[in-house]
């Protein structure tokens, strides 16, 4: 079923064929068409979902937490400053091990303020205990919602899930896209019938505000198992939604990596800026490739560093700075799972895009450039780069 959508309709229209018992949700730029799309669905009885406009993105989260609690489905979504206002309620759904599912229409969050694209607010809570799935276009948001239940409320997983796709490049973008008929996508993500729930009455437990030294080392390592889980998890889903779709998805995608001498590693909608890139400077001859992470949480190192093991430089692409004099999130983790997995390739980083700065096929080029050098020579330089700003290289 072909449509034409923006990144935000197919959010909503994924959220009414999964018709969740309860969606909880505030406004905020970009992703306030989402909750606002979704509730025409539930005003005209396309769904009995509980539509609960709260007076707050942190009102939003914890009326998501109540909702789990009691056994239900819940969902919502944000962007930015309305995560950072659900900054408290996040860490406590993934404590309590609710798999709620949100839609991140990633944003730079303030301040200043700014309400354009960059990954910020999605790199602020990449430890929260939340699985990440990133999403390059349109469909992919599409898909990875309609996957997200499946893998967060598995029972070696039970933990929150966020789809993150690029506020107003995709969001509010309009593509192409195929849809999953609506009969398809009820079969496929189930019902959702919890074995154990905190606020069953037929199985009354208390639960007490405080975890102390004798047991929260023991709960955060049971959540840090949970994550390891989630990779096997959403590989099965994905094989499943594979052999429904006939679209395939895994950790990450390769891109003309096979041969690859020059790769680049990025999240989101770059990564249509550089496949397209690469695909100009194969035309003259350079071995450009682009590693795109999908899954960022859990984040899957052995096998990036595998899927990188042959290159002769690598570049990644970060949306946010982490301010820390070493380097993105993106950049520490391919570092970091290179390293212990015993990969040596020089590798750079480079912060680009942030506030929404455009980043062009002449920008990316211009990496790919940098890491034909590096390739020749052997020498880094200076490893953490800004792409794109002025005054700075």
């Amino acid at each position: 079923m072909r449509e034409r959508l923006s990144g935000n309709e197919a959010a909503a229209i994924a959220m009414k064929q999964i018709n969740p018992d309860v969606v909880a949700a505030f406004p905020i730029t970009p992703s306030t068409e989402i909750p606002q799309y979704f509730s025409t669905f539930v005003n005209n009885g396309t769904v009995d979902t509980e539509f609960v406009a709260v007076e707050s993105e942190h009102s939003a989260m914890s009326a998501c937490i109540g909702a789990e609690a009691a056994g239900g489905r819940a969902m919502t979504a944000t962007s930015a400053n309305g995560l950072s206002l659900m900054w408290e309620m996040i860490y406590i759904a993934s404590s309590l091990r609710l798999p709620i599912v949100m839609s991140l229409v990633n944003r730079a969050v303030s301040g200043p303020l700014n309400i354009h694209n960059d990954h910020s607010d999605a790199m602020g809570v990449r430890d929260s205990g939340w699985i990440q799935l990133f999403s390059e276009n349109n469909q992919e948001a599409y898909d990875n919602l309609v996957m997200a239940h499946r893998i967060a409320e598995h029972k070696d997983v039970l933990l929150p899930l966020m789809v993150c796709q690029d506020g107003f490049i995709t969001s509010h973008s309009i593509e192409n896209i195929e849809l999953i008929e609506d009969d398809k996508v009820k079969e496929f993500v189930g019902r959702y019938e919890p074995e154990h729930y905190l606020l069953n009455d037929k199985e009354p437990i208390a639960i007490g505000p405080l975890d102390l030294q004798s047991y929260l080392f023991e709960h955060k390592t049971q959540q840090a198992i949970a994550m390891r889980n989630a990779k096997k998890v959403i590989l099965d889903v994905a094989s499943d939604f594979e052999k429904m779709t006939g679209r395939k998805y895994g950790f990450f995608e390769e891109y003309k990596t096979e041969d690859a001498e020059l790769v680049i590693v990025c999240m989101n909608s770059t990564a249509g800026t550089a496949k397209y890139t690469a695909d100009k400077l194969r035309e003259q001859g350079v071995k450009a490739g682009v590693l795109k992470i999908r899954v960022f949480r859990p984040f899957p190192a052995e096998e990036v560093a595998k899927a990188l093991s042959k290159a002769k430089a690598i570049a990644v692409l970060d949306k946010a700075d982490s301010l820390n004099a070493a380097g993105g999130a993106l950049f520490e983790d391919v570092t970091s799972g290179m390293f212990v997995n015993k990969i040596q390739v020089p590798t750079i980083n480079y912060v680009y895009g942030i506030g929404g700065r455009d980043t062009t096929s002449k920008d990316i080029e211009s990496v790919y450039n940098d890491l034909s050098e590096i390739a020749k020579t052997g020498e880094i330089g200076n490893p953490y780069r800004y792409l794109g700003v002025r005054g700075c290289k």
